[in-house]
């Protein structure tokens, strides 16, 4: 009989609340930089950082924000989707998955910064990740309600669909330039990768296919 994949390996489910320690370490990071304000700089991605030798900023600009509002906004996106993923992979599945797409969200902006010489921006927050966790729940759980602005009902593949064009109109016509639509997008492409390389889940067939 063949092995399974090293890379389909799974591994042993456990659930200790992990979306709750990811939170917590945002917290303690933004309560941190505000003693040490060079903290966010040290943390944050920025090109020349990077290629200077600060190695760390494809991780840790996950864990820095630019105000209150922005790590407001990020951690209850990620404790309401974030658990709900968890629950569903277990918590080291979870966590690989979270810091694996976030990672390689934040390295593919880097090389969109570095195409055109773009060397002093700085990308930080944790929403690569969180949008990767939002195509997850999505693709987990095809047919959950979520209640826009607490009213409207739709389906999360909807919500997914929507984010993206958000995403892409944003970035196509510089809607609110300020906020790195393309590594929301890399988010949900290297969530779809991951759903796809690691587990066999074809995504598009989890989200279109409607169940009866």
């Amino acid at each position: 009989m063949r092995s399974a994949s090293p890379l389909r390996k799974p591994f042993r489910y456990v659930y200790f609340n992990a979306t709750l320690y990811l939170i917590a370490a945002n917290v303690l990071a933004f309560a941190a930089s505000i003693v040490f304000p060079q903290l966010k700089a040290y943390m944050a991605m920025n090109p020349l950082a990077v290629l200077s030798g600060f190695a760390w900023q494809p991780v840790t600009y996950m864990f820095a924000h630019a105000s209150l509002s922005h790590l407001l906004v990020n951690m209850i996106g990620l404790f309401f989707f974030g658990t709900a993923v968890e629950r569903s992979m277990g918590s080291k599945e979870f966590l690989l998955f979270y810091f694996l797409t976030g990672t390689l969200a934040g390295l593919a902006s880097l090389g969109i910064y570095i195409a055109p010489g773009a060397w002093y921006t700085s990308l930080l927050g944790a929403s690569g990740a969180l949008f990767a966790v939002l195509l997850a729940f999505a693709i987990v759980n095809p047919e959950a309600k979520i209640f826009l602005y607490g009213i409207l009902p739709i389906r999360a593949p909807v919500m997914v669909v929507g984010y993206a064009a958000i995403e892409v109109a944003s970035q196509l016509f510089s809607f609110e330039s300020s906020v790195a639509h393309l590594t929301h997008l890399a988010g949900f492409l290297w969530a779809w990768l991951y759903f796809v390389l690691r587990f066999g889940i074809n995504p598009a067939k989890r989200l279109f296919t409607r169940r009866r």
